[in-house]
């Protein structure tokens, strides 16, 4: 099937009094998108957004289009660069793509999807879009989400979904380090990576459970500084400067090196961006670089809203679950809880047996075909399918 791919812009003014991106002038910042538009017809679009953008052309997004869905996919603010990154103002953006699809592209129903950490952030969205609570960041400045009037959407779908940007970067920080500004200082018993750790996979319980809770304790620590340097900022007469700084080590979750630990059918010893071990310390893993009110809005395990189970909680349209069984980022604790989380009545859970996280490599083709066909019944049992002529 023919499908048109027509690039567009949204313009979101920006309300927070400071900017931490560039591009727009002094009161917008401006969202990039792609309309993927089949020669079918349709009342209904799917909208795609994750917080840091570029799935514009995944192989989700382009076969749910291919097969007759009209779809977008619309970049945040933060597109490929989340040091800065505030998901109160990503929950923004979503809410103006949204109104963006409804009032010039003249669709009358949206289902949200939500890939990856797009589940989270849809989840929150939603939440936020029902039942507005949200009036500062958890950093405590002034940022009113029900004032922005966000549209709700009629239906919600889940793709390869993790719980939430703050908690899976929890469960993948390195609990060995022991001094953030020098992270060769390390408790030696809790180093993965280390061959003369005594703790080796397979992992005992009574290890995992230590590690686990190293792993909290460490992200408690980072949030108690940044808190602290937050309020000698503002004790200075200085309330709206930040600052930057690094997390080193955040990829060291014990389940990349143990296939027992929550069980699916990844290959141990690799993850999504590769082999762990140096990802641990590359400049390309979660929360390298960040920003203390960054920290507090995205990464923070006590503070950040955008708690996807928390959000599911809240929801009252009907929702599609979706968890790929060799997914080597998104694992199967994570897809059953966002699905246990939901109250609302409708709700479905599917699994794909094989499917990696992205539907990437040719033993895939028969995977993402399952995942477009389950979601392509779902959405016409539910009244959001395409039209068969134009």
């Amino acid at each position: 099937m023919s499908v048109a791919r027509i690039p567009f812009v949204v313009l979101v003014p920006e309300i927070s009094g400071s900017r931490d991106t560039y591009g727009g002038g002094d009161e917008y910042v401006v969202l990039e998108g792609h309309h993927l538009k089949p020669e079918t017809a349709s009342d209904t679009v799917i909208v795609f957004m994750h917080p840091i953008g570029g799935g514009a052309y995944l192989p989700m997004v382009r076969a749910l289009a291919a097969a007759g869905h009209h779809v977008v996919y619309c970049n945040s603010r933060y597109r490929g660069v989340d040091s800065a990154l505030i998901m109160e103002k990503v929950v923004q953006d979503l809410g103006a793509c949204v109104t963006h699809v409804k009032e010039r592209l003249g669709y009358a129903k949206v289902v949200l999807a939500g890939w990856s950490g797009g589940g989270s952030l849809s989840l929150y969205y939603q939440r936020q879009a029902e039942h507005p609570t949200v009036t500062h960041t958890p950093a405590g400045d002034p940022f009113d989400l029900a004032s922005l009037g966000l549209v709700p959407a009629d239906a919600i779908m889940l793709m390869a979904a993790h719980v939430s940007r703050h908690q899976t970067m929890t469960e993948w920080l390195d609990a060995s380090i022991l001094d953030e500004r020098d992270p060769s200082v390390r408790d030696p018993e809790l180093d993965l990576y280390d061959p003369a750790n005594p703790n080796q996979p397979p992992y005992t319980a009574e290890f995992l459970e230590r590690y686990a809770a190293a792993q909290i304790a460490r992200n408690r620590r980072i949030t108690a500084w940044v808190k602290a340097k937050l309020a000698a900022l503002r004790a200075a007469g200085r309330p709206d400067e930040e600052f930057a700084f690094v997390v080193h080590g955040t990829m060291a979750d014990p389940r990349w090196l143990d296939p027992s630990v929550d069980p699916n059918d990844r290959q141990p010893g690799v993850c999504y961006l590769g082999d762990p071990r140096t990802v641990n310390m590359s400049p390309v893993a979660l929360a390298r670089f960040t920003t203390l009110r960054s920290w507090l809005s995205q990464w923070s395990y006590d503070d950040a809203y955008g708690d996807g189970p928390r959000c599911a909680a809240g929801v009252t349209v009907p929702a599609l679950v979706i968890g790929n069984t060799a997914d080597d980022a998104c694992t199967p604790s994570h897809t059953r809880r966002l699905y246990a989380a939901f109250t609302v009545a409708d709700k479905t859970l599917h699994e794909i047996k094989g499917a990696n996280h992205y539907y990437l490599g040719p033993d895939q083709r028969d995977h993402l075909a399952e995942a477009v066909a389950v979601t392509s019944g779902w959405l016409r049992e539910r009244g959001f399918a395409p039209r068969t002529t134009a």
